[in-house]
């Protein structure tokens, strides 16, 4: 049984997670949003470039260049897909990646209604990391999939995020994100570094060099090629 007080702390501190992230009325006006940055996979010792796209409600392109290869996912709202970096032919995605993608094609307007999305928040009290309390919430999707995120008491920003979920050889691992260097882009806080670890094991780091919001990217662009 969810305790109401615990679901009603939740809803407080979604609420200063969305002022800390710009206000609902700066969110809510971003319709598309491009990122572009370098990435470092550790353990392979590989570097490369990455832009994400994303546009509101549900649909992302990630396109990345690693070794000479351009790497492109997509999720255009329905369907998740790929090109085959070895035939150049676009290939729809496995259900448990297209899962994973479904999820993180929600934007903004998932974080300031998550109802429609059925997207339920629990607080489950502080837990320390490095000697700091981080706020814990839980968050759960429709689908049972869950998420834990570690909120900054003092900035409400996201510090980390961490979830089961399946890696690029289909094995299941604990994946974590931690969220570092936010600046404040057209309103926005956006954070400038990605650190991801995958089963405690730095995995990969992303630096993000340029952010722009509003390019008026088509929803053809996130379909997948004939």
């Amino acid at each position: 049984m969810l305790s109401p007080l615990l679901a009603q702390d939740a809803a407080k501190i979604l609420k200063k997670m969305i002022k800390a992230q710009g206000g609902e009325k700066v969110l809510s006006s971003i319709k598309d949003s491009m990122m572009t940055g370098t990435m470092e996979m550790i353990q392979m010792g590989l570097t490369g470039s990455i832009t994400m796209y994303q546009k509101e409600p549900n649909m992302m392109r990630m396109d990345a260049e690693v070794m000479g290869m351009t790497i492109t996912q997509a999720y255009d709202g329905e369907t998740a897909w790929m090109i085959n970096p070895q035939t150049g032919a676009a290939e729809e995605l496995p259900p448990e990646t297209s899962d994973d993608m479904r999820r993180q094609a929600l934007g903004n307007d998932a974080l300031l209604h998550p109802e429609k999305y059925g997207i339920t928040y629990t607080y489950k009290g502080k837990e320390k990391i490095n000697g700091k309390d981080y706020l814990v919430l839980e968050q759960v999707f429709s689908d049972g999939f869950k998420a834990t995120l570690y909120v900054d008491p003092d900035t409400y920003l996201v510090y980390k995020t961490k979830a089961r979920t399946t890696n690029q050889m289909g094995v299941e691992v604990e994946a974590e994100t931690i969220f570092s260097e936010y600046k404040k882009i057209d309103g926005v806080m956006v954070p400038q570094k990605l650190t991801i670890y995958q089963d405690g094991e730095e995995f990969m780091t992303m630096t993000i060099t340029e952010v722009k919001f509003n390019t008026g990217l088509e929803d053809s662009f996130f379909k997948m090629p004939d």
